[in-house]
């Protein structure tokens, strides 16, 4: 036996045992993760639903005169006007004015939060019970840091619902029930080792993830290596088995021969998680939002609100939440409704003109937004644009989670061959990619999640795929683990042996 073939059997042999722990954790919560998602997220159609519909008799004062009364600084970037604490409020960044008296909502104290919590979840305020401040992230907020410090509570409930209510806004910024944790612990948490003490700190827990994949891959390799090198590709004379093994090393030679790419191709793209190398963290271009006439809504442009008038241009229906947007130049209105089945889990969204409330039905072709452009980024020129009914390979989703369409793609010549995907009806931008960030998607993306268009969308063929694929690799590493484990215990059974003697 080669050097190198000694070589390949001792660093697979005993680099591969603690790593074996790690292949099946990860094969295993791989599945997991293809229905569950990432951590427990509170999703937007779920606070939409939960959020309570906008009394608009109460609105006393228009978004210029709640930020005058209540002295907001700056022009806010944002502007939201919904309920908070029962009550209309507007949402200037991160000020909330009460929209009925002007004044600035204090921080919410554990008595309020406590009310928040249980209008969201439904229970009598008796069954929500206040469980602390928490200030630094923990499990579940690993995922929402931007909402603490955040009130948390248990609710007495058959779900075991656990909710965090944001001090500063006064709203429910994170949900858990007892299923959803159990499965982030049987999915995410182990697959990225989402954990407080490791994810907190971000430079350690990206070595953590770079190191235990890298050598990961190293395993990969050598196992390939052996696979290969060890299996006889051609008829002994003695009628010796292609595969030089017995038992469960037969097995894991068998299934690491057949599922050992898949299982490398998987540790690799694992590994461009974190974006370990600088072209990866590469910044196209950006087309300003100022460009395509939005920026952020001048606050003076929104008049008073008429409930009577709003009533008819939402047919009566319940009004969730209203976003002040400025397009082409113009103020409007984004409003989210309530759906239109009791219980419906999607918001409708209107488009409505500020001062006309009619709903916005202009849109532009690929042609005008090039003009647009040209006209305001002369030295930036404009390869091609075309208006996309369908995804593409760069642009895609799946249900409710994909982004809008239809868009117009525009590519332009700049250095990085950046490609800006905008919303016609709304000229904003949803999406942007350039040469580096299109190679990563196929290489992390693609390699990882598989999401290739000629079987992604062909469910269950791509479950059936994946399943099959990870099965595969599961039972390879865990067969793997049990003949490391067996190697160990022999080991120190000799050992124990040895030390006994006289």
């Amino acid at each position: 036996m080669s050097v190198f073939n000694r070589w390949l059997i001792w660093t697979h042999r005993y680099v591969g045992i603690p790593l074996s722990v790690l292949f099946v954790l990860w094969f295993a919560s791989g599945i997991v993760m293809m229905y569950t998602g990432d951590m427990p997220r509170l999703a937007p159609q779920e606070r939409l639903e939960r959020l309570a519909p906008l009394d608009l008799s109460r609105v006393r004062l228009t978004p210029a005169a709640a930020a005058t009364h209540a002295r907001v600084g700056r022009p806010p970037a944002r502007a939201v006007l919904l309920t908070v604490a029962g009550r209309p409020a507007y949402r200037f960044d991160g000020a909330t004015v009460f929209a009925d008296t002007g004044a600035r909502m204090p921080p919410a104290e554990a008595a309020a939060a406590r009310e928040v919590a249980a209008r969201f979840s439904g229970a009598p305020a008796a069954a929500v019970h206040h469980m602390g401040l928490v200030e630094r992230p923990d499990q579940w907020t690993l995922v929402a840091r931007e909402a603490l410090p955040a009130h948390r509570f248990s609710v007495d409930d058959a779900a075991g619902t656990e909710l965090y209510v944001a001090r500063d806004t006064a709203e429910v910024a994170m949900v858990t029930t007892r299923r959803t944790r159990l499965l982030a612990w049987l999915g995410a948490i182990p697959h990225w080792f989402y954990l407080p003490a490791l994810r907190v700190d971000r430079p350690l827990w990206e070595a953590v993830i770079v190191w235990t994949s890298a050598f990961g891959c190293l395993i990969a390799i050598t196992g390939l290596l052996l696979g290969f090198t060890r299996f006889r590709w051609r008829p002994s004379l003695n009628r010796e088995p292609r595969i030089p093994y017995a038992g469960p090393m037969w097995w894991h030679h068998l299934t690491g021969l057949v599922f050992g790419i898949a299982t490398l191709t998987w540790v690799f793209s694992g590994l461009l998680s974190v974006q370990p190398f600088a072209w990866m963290h590469m910044r196209g271009f950006e087309v300003p939002p100022s460009v395509l006439g939005g920026g952020p809504p001048v606050l003076a442009d929104f008049p008073e609100i008429e409930p009577a008038a709003w009533a008819r241009a939402t047919a009566g229906r319940a009004v969730k939440e209203i976003r002040l947007r400025r397009i082409d130049g113009a103020p409007y209105y984004e409003v989210r409704l309530a759906g239109r089945q009791a219980g419906a889990h999607q918001q409708e969204r209107l488009l409505l003109a500020a001062d006309t409330l009619a709903p916005r039905t202009a849109t532009v072709g690929a042609e005008q937004l090039v003009e647009r452009l040209g006209a305001v980024l002369p030295g930036i020129p404009v390869t091609d644009a075309a208006r996309l009914e369908a995804y593409d390979g760069y642009y895609y989703g799946r249900g409710a989670d994909g982004p809008p369409l239809p868009v117009i793609r525009v590519r332009f010549a700049d250095p990085l061959e950046t490609w800006v995907y905008v919303d016609p009806t709304e000229l904003r931008v949803t999406g942007s990619v350039h040469r580096f960030s299109r190679l990563e998607r196929w290489l992390f993306n693609g390699l990882h999640s598989l999401d290739f268009a000629f079987w992604y969308d062909r469910r269950p063929l791509w479950d059936i795929g994946l399943i099959a694929l990870s099965l595969g690799g599961l039972a390879s590493s865990a067969l793997g683990l049990w003949i490391g484990a067996g190697r160990l215990r022999r080991g120190l059974a000799r050992n124990s042996a040895i030390r006994r003697l006289p």
